[in-house]
């Protein structure tokens, strides 16, 4: 079972999940391109969704995993349904958390990739640190504040310990707007799929519930009290969902 982070993110997120998954699945998690501890190249052409999908592939060869379980959060999410869509016959089951099959229309994607240009500059003008106060007074976290302060810092040491050119490039390479949307290639993807998201992040629930009804094979799960980062929010209820999805039989 490999978790995939979101942006700003690490591998480390995930770690204090390991020891509550269903012990019939073997959990992982990475740290993706330019993030945590992996390398930040000055080239975009790593950060790209084809780059990023060989890399994952790679890691799965390696281990000699014949099928395995992906789990992504937001970036990390967008970044899971792009590889599984592609690779079907790797998929046991898919998890995304407030993650999107895109933008659908060519003026959003657009204006998206302006905004991630600018957000790309701020990052390297004024470093990790600034960024980091920046993204996290963002509305879309706003609940994150309601978690323990201690968790809240970790959180925060997490997202302060990443390279300002790898999360820059992560913008210009794989931001949402870069992403190619998925919409019209979710009907074909049959495997078992759920989506969380966080009943107070209106925006991407509204998004999850219109991807559910093109997946032939999804559950869309809205946790309460939550907001976008429901694994750091409300983490019982996470583990909760996930170990349920995973113990599920196919055709139940």
């Amino acid at each position: 079972m490999i978790f995939l982070h979101g942006f700003s993110g690490s591998a480390e997120e995930w770690k204090d999940f390991f020891n509550q998954i269903d012990t019939n699945y073997l959990p992982l998690s990475i740290d993706l391109t330019g993030h945590g501890k992996s390398s930040a190249p000055a080239e975009i052409k790593y950060y790209t969704v084809e780059s990023l999908k060989k890399v994952l592939f790679n890691i799965i060869n390696y281990f000699k995993f014949e099928k395995i379980v992906l789990a992504g959060y937001s970036l990390g999410g967008r970044l899971a349904l792009s590889f599984a869509v592609q690779y079907p016959e790797l998929i046991e089951k898919l998890i995304l958390e407030s993650a999107t099959a895109g933008i659908k229309s060519e003026a959003g994607r657009i204006e998206r990739i302006e905004q991630d240009e600018k957000l790309a500059a701020f990052i390297l003008e004024n470093g990790i640190g600034r960024f980091v106060e920046y993204w996290l007074s963002l509305p879309l976290f706003d609940t994150l504040k309601n978690i323990p302060a201690e968790k809240y810092e970790h959180l925060k040491s997490i997202k302060l310990m990443n390279n300002k050119t790898g999360l820059a490039n992560m913008l210009k390479g794989f931001g949402t707007g870069k992403m190619p949307p998925l919409w019209n290639r979710l009907d074909n993807f049959t495997n078992p799929t759920l989506l969380i998201t966080g009943g107070s992040d209106k925006k991407f629930t509204a998004i999850n519930q219109e991807m559910a009804k093109s997946f032939p094979n999804a559950y869309h799960k809205i946790v309460l009290g939550s907001g976008h980062n429901v694994h750091i929010e409300k983490s019982e209820d996470f583990i909760i969902l996930v170990n349920g999805f995973l113990s599920k039989k196919q055709g139940e």
